[in-house]
């Protein structure tokens, strides 16, 4: 049997929306596409806007047609900033790379699943839960190669072509995994930190229930330090939040949960066993 899923676009065109990004403030939109979100940043309109991760495979011209009705035709963002490079944030990356020519952006230490020279480690099925912890064993997990466009993002925190955002390292879920913070409304783009509704579940997955959670349990191999990153990102009290699975959430609703998470992240998040779960750690005093 084969170690990946292939995935063309007739297939995804049959569980990625066509609907329009849905707007949630401003100059944040964010786009359901099938089991993934991408976020883009910026003004209708505007020439200056960044889209955050790449959707899954096939849905590239979803991603076009969503930035053609937000920014107008022909428009192209000033960047690609990546979360981390999971086969389904990256899908349509080089595509839409080549076709735009921008640079894209990433922590350096996801760089080489992003240069085509490191696979990821294996997904984790053992850790049940669900039929898409199940089927993760087919997931690609092979490196994407965008090295010709890639860049490190800046050591000083800083995002490029974002002003007042911030980059977070919140390691756990990849190495390199990062989220994105805005002081000044208390935004966060988190990534697969932690997501939004039950990603174990297809069906909670299709219907996108809300639910805040940890990062998916059988694509996560560092889980002490997916524990300190959902704490890093509670403490700051966000007032909006835009997860890489599920949807939106904001309000006091938002902090209290997420909080709740932090507080309780073993027995919420850790599944009871996996092959990545230190012996112990849903029994340690935290």
């Amino acid at each position: 049997m084969s170690e990946h899923i292939s995935i063309d676009d007739n297939a995804v065109a049959n569980i990625a929306s066509e609907d329009p990004a849905t707007t949630i403030a401003d100059d944040i939109a964010y786009h359901h596409l099938g089991i993934v979100n991408a976020v883009y940043i910026g003004m209708p309109g505007s020439v200056d806007w960044v889209l955050v991760d790449a959707g899954i495979p096939g849905t590239a011209r979803f991603i076009r047609k969503a930035v053609e009705e937000r920014f107008g035709k022909g428009a192209k963002p000033a960047a690609i900033i990546m979360t981390h490079g999971h086969f389904d944030h990256v899908g349509a990356l080089k595509s839409l790379a080549s076709d735009w020519e921008v640079p894209i952006y990433a922590h350096p230490l996801e760089v080489p699943y992003l240069s085509g020279s490191t696979a990821y480690p294996a997904p984790d099925p053992s850790v049940g839960g669900g039929m898409m912890a199940a089927l993760s064993r087919f997931f690609p997990k092979g490196p994407v190669d965008v090295k010709e466009w890639l860049q490190t993002l800046p050591p000083d925190g800083s995002v490029p072509q974002l002003p007042g955002w911030r980059w977070l390292h919140t390691p756990g879920h990849t190495e390199g995994h990062i989220s994105l913070w805005r002081e000044s409304d208390r935004s966060m783009i988190a990534g697969d930190a932690f997501v939004t509704t039950d990603q174990e579940s297809i069906y909670a997955v299709a219907k996108q229930k809300p639910a805040l959670q940890g990062p998916p349990t059988y694509l996560t191999p560092d889980w002490p330090s997916a524990r300190q990153s959902v704490r890093t990102l509670a403490d700051l009290e966000p007032e909006l939040a835009i997860a890489g699975h599920g949807p939106a959430l904001h309000g006091p609703e938002l902090k209290i949960k997420l909080k709740l998470l932090a507080d309780r992240f073993d027995e919420i998040a850790v599944p009871d066993h996996g092959k990545y779960v230190p012996e112990g750690m849903r029994d340690e005093d935290t």
